[in-house]
């Protein structure tokens, strides 16, 4: 399996200003991701940053990583869909007669994913599969205490009939951490991603799904690092 890496890097992050460059744990944002990448056996042919930040673009080359391909402005909006830039940046990469068979997306705001969760990922992924995907377990569960209002202003369990007492006994259900896409490239290029039927999640634990989007969550990030000095040298 040949994987394209796709690491979106946009300039104009209002939660976190600057975030994708901002260091943590003494490095910038955007280098994890990149280590994952390598590790995980990309050479950097296959490591893609797609970024329209020039700031963002040379943090990267003094990461050692060459930056051939910067995202057109008209995707680096607020409203510039992840399907709009993989795609862009699949056609480039066909340009330049760079050969891949499955795109893994990898985002920098994930910094505590492990070069081992994206090889346990790809061992999921088939050419049957639309996308093998990261989740984890939900701190609230649809079954047993998320809500949901009636037209007369009464909340009411959002799924199942409200009976069950203990959060052990409803079904588990699963959320997006956004580490961690492995797609399909004939899928993306005929389905927006939330249209994919054939997905397959990977699941990972709450300590490595921390998602950077606000500056609470850099904090909690930041106070994990400074807690487990082991989480700093396995990232």
């Amino acid at each position: 399996m040949t994987p394209l890496y796709i690491i979106p890097a946009r300039g104009g992050s209002k939660g976190i200003p600057h975030k994708n460059i901002k260091p943590l744990g003494g490095r910038p944002l955007i280098a994890y991701a990149i280590k994952n990448a390598r590790i995980a056996g990309a050479d950097d042919t296959h490591i893609i940053l797609s970024t329209d930040d020039p700031a963002i673009a040379d943090t990267a080359r003094t990461l050692g990583l060459p930056v051939p391909y910067m995202r057109p402005a008209a995707l680096a909006t607020d409203t510039a869909g992840s399907r709009e830039l993989i795609l862009d940046v699949m056609d480039w990469a066909d340009t330049q007669c760079i050969e891949y068979d499955c795109v893994v997306l990898l985002q920098p705001t994930s910094p505590f994913r492990t070069s081992d969760d994206i090889l346990e990922a790809l061992k999921l992924y088939t050419p049957h599969t639309d996308m093998v995907v990261s989740v984890t377990e939900c701190a609230s569960n649809p079954y047993y205490n998320v809500f949901e209002t009636t037209p007369d202003g009464y909340l009411h369990i959002s799924k199942g009939d409200g009976l069950i007492t203990r959060r052990q006994d409803a079904p588990k259900v699963w959320e997006y951490n956004g580490a961690v896409y492995v797609i399909n490239p004939d899928s993306i290029r005929s389905l927006p991603m939330g249209a994919f039927s054939r997905r397959i999640p990977y699941v990972m634990p709450p300590e490595r799904s921390v998602d950077l989007d606000t500056p609470a969550d850099w904090l909690v990030a930041e106070a994990m690092l400074a807690a487990n000095q082991s989480l700093q040298q396995t990232f």
